[in-house]
């Protein structure tokens, strides 16, 4: 879910899935309700009763606590599936660390994609994504779909890239820049330079390529190593969101 579905959106938003579609076998629309739009409990009951899709992945935002159980009081079964903090941050005022002697940042038009996958699979691959919640969902093609997804997007926009004085790739980031906030859609530090206060350089790196006035960022909320590092370097909390898989009776 992006940061204008979750946060700046005036409208429930529903698109078909078409790459998970294809990826499970299963037919997917998502639906999203933004922290702005204000829609009220009956839309969403109605654009989930005028869905075909055999699984429905609905984002709202938490403040809503009633609407999980009228979501499960009707003919879907509802899963909770995961609940996602948005974080952000002004340009300009990270805590940023020290520079190191030798090492360069910056963004970077071509990632090996081999490179793009492993980073991918021990970023996410413990902590999988809302997909892992569901039965219906392989655990393996969920991350598959996620490395995917990186190679693509790495491919179409490039990523921010921090290297050591040997050259070898110690951090990268893909970033998607809208008018007035820059999101980090993927961000880490690869395994063996982990733990080594890496990842605030390449918040850094992030901070110096951006053109817009505000950071975001979001992750699932039991992610908690990663939140820290983001409250260290200046980030804070703005919004919650708890995602409900709504699957259609067989």
């Amino acid at each position: 879910m992006s940061w204008y579905d979750a946060l700046e959106a005036g409208e429930l938003t529903v698109r078909p899935s078409v790459d998970a579609a294809k990826r499970f076998g299963v037919s997917i629309d998502r639906m999203s309700v933004s922290a702005s739009a204000g829609t009220p409990l009956a839309e969403v009951l109605s654009a989930v009763e005028k869905s075909t899709a055999d699984v429905i992945v609905l984002r709202y935002p938490a403040r809503e606590a009633t609407w999980f159980a009228a979501l499960a009081d009707g003919p879907r079964q509802a899963l909770l599936a995961d609940a996602v903090t948005g974080w952000a941050l002004p340009v300009g005022k990270g805590r940023r660390p020290a520079p190191l002697a030798g090492f360069t940042a910056q963004l970077e038009p071509e990632v090996d994609d081999d490179l793009v996958d492993d980073l991918v699979a021990d970023v996410f691959g413990d902590s999988g994504n809302h997909y892992c919640a569901n039965p219906m969902f392989d655990r393996a093609l969920a991350l598959a779909g996620r490395q995917e997804w990186a190679r693509r997007r790495i491919a179409a926009a490039g990523a921010v890239v921090l290297r050591g004085p040997d050259r070898r790739v110690l951090a990268l980031a893909a970033v998607d820049e809208q008018r007035s906030w820059t999101e980090i859609q993927l961000a880490g530090v690869v395994p063996a330079e982990q733990g080594r206060g890496r990842y605030g350089h390449l918040l850094a790196a992030i901070e110096d390529v951006c053109t817009t006035r505000r950071l975001v960022v979001t992750a699932q909320t039991h992610q908690i190593g990663i939140q820290r590092v983001w409250s260290r370097y200046g980030f804070e909390p703005v919004h919650n969101l708890l995602t409900v898989h709504l699957v259609a009776a067989t």
